[in-house]
């Protein structure tokens, strides 16, 4: 039978705080991933709900917060209203990431150039167009499970999904093996700025180290790519036209910034869930095991149930009103979807994770204009890097306390020690989701 995947039963700090007294984006609430128990206190008394600042940066407004599968659907799909680009696509505004670096990318736009930068790279993420990568993907994850050979334990995240995705979307970019590591590092440092593992350097490190960085080594490809175009997706960004003007070379490295943020964070923080979900369920696992063409299944389970990036964020265009709250013009709108994805309304018994429910999910957004371009990749690759796993390690089992990244923003884990098929060490794992 499918168990459910919920927090520890012990008392934390939104039980019992009045809601208006919530700061939803403190990483208090983010120590084991998203507050789920808190998204469903809210989605029941209060589903738009107003945080009124950041302890962690004074500087930053307040933002209203949307909980429910309805509500995100609605504001993701009117962008008239709902603006990615006047205040930011986050629920920051201007800290870790400057307003003028996030509207440099496609994702911190609004139509029309929001639709033409991201119509240059549409024909290459086609379902079709993906799948003639389907080999080369299995090659690299192959590869990478080779390493592995004769060893008792790894960690998911660090020996496995990383490595992985980091030479997935280094292919598509042209960016060479060796620097596989260097970039994934980089993308995790921005990405998970208030954590101390992922980033040592501290949230000022971001601005003071790690952008400079991301902004001299992509100069250098910059620079390569204009000598001696290709065919890579960092070619594409150098020589793209919007209206007839060339991309200014902030908004090259933003885009090409966004290309591999979201290739190195997205899969990987499915994976390592959606296999610590069937590594918890024995039943699940072995619907897997016995039938490996129920794997998209899984796969389509674990995006609803461990969406990547558990926040995108708008600013309002006018006055405006989402289930009976007022909203005024100018105020930012936070979509969550941990939250809406496990929605009581839309979904029965929404924190257990079963395959066979086949259910719709949200996890690349909820449809209109920023509908994530990655999709087939992201799902070839989970279902491919699944696949792979349970062919060569069948009794795969959890082998030590699973941590969160420390992030109101990347839903992922950080470390997933398990024990590969050696049955001496067969004593599973109790760690929570």
């Amino acid at each position: 039978m499918a168990t459910e995947q919920k927090p520890a039963d012990i008392a934390t700090p939104a039980d019992a705080a009045p809601l208006d007294q919530i700061l939803l984006a403190d990483t208090e609430y983010w120590q084991d991933g998203p507050p789920h128990e808190l998204f469903a206190r809210m989605r029941r008394e209060c589903p738009v709900h107003w945080t009124s600042k950041f302890s962690e940066f004074p500087d930053e407004a307040g933002f209203w917060s949307v909980t429910t599968a309805e509500d995100v659907h609605e504001v993701s799909r009117d962008w008239r209203t709902y603006s990615s680009e006047i205040g930011g696509m986050t629920a920051l505004k201007n800290a870790i990431l400057p307003l003028e670096l996030q509207q440099a990318m496609f994702i911190g736009m609004d139509p029309p150039k929001h639709d033409r930068l991201k119509a240059l790279f549409q024909g290459g993420f086609t379902p079709k167009r993906i799948a003639a990568h389907e080999e080369r993907i299995r090659a690299i994850t192959r590869e990478v499970l080779d390493h592995l050979e004769g060893r008792d334990q790894c960690d998911l995240v660090t020996d496995v999904a990383q490595p992985v995705v980091a030479r997935v979307i280094g292919s598509f970019m042209g960016i060479p093996p060796e620097d596989d590591k260097m970039w994934a590092d980089l993308m995790n440092s921005t990405l998970a700025a208030a954590d101390p593992d992922l980033n040592p350097e501290g949230i000022e490190g971001v601005e003071t180290e790690v952008l400079p960085k991301i902004f001299a080594s992509c100069q250098k490809l910059i620079a390569e790519r204009r000598a001696n175009p290709t065919d890579d997706l960092t070619s594409v960004l150098v020589h793209a036209e919007i209206d007839g003007e060339r991309l200014e070379e902030h908004e090259i490295v933003m885009g090409f910034f966004l290309l591999m943020a979201a290739g190195n964070d997205s899969t990987k923080a499915t994976y390592c869930s959606g296999m610590r979900a069937l590594m918890e369920d024995q039943e699940q696992r072995q619907l897997v095991l016995d039938d490996p063409t129920l794997i998209p299944d899984a796969v389509e389970e674990a995006l609803r149930m461990f969406p990547a990036f558990a926040h995108f964020g708008r600013t309002t265009t006018r006055d405006t009103e989402i289930h009976g709250q007022q909203i005024n013009a100018g105020e930012k709108v936070v979509m969550w979807y941990p939250s809406s994805n496990r929605d009581d309304t839309r979904y029965e018994n929404p924190n257990v994770f079963d395959l066979r429910r086949k259910a719709e999910h949200q996890a690349f957004g909820a449809g209109g204009r920023h509908f994530c371009l990655g999709t087939a990749l992201a799902r070839l690759e989970l279902k491919i890097l699944i696949e792979e796993t349970l062919a060569r390690y069948p009794r795969i089992r959890i082998a030590g306390r699973p941590r969160y990244v420390e992030s109101p923003f990347a839903n992922q884990l950080k470390t997933l020690p398990v024990t590969l098929n050696t049955s001496r060490h067969e004593t599973g794992g109790t760690a929570t989701i």
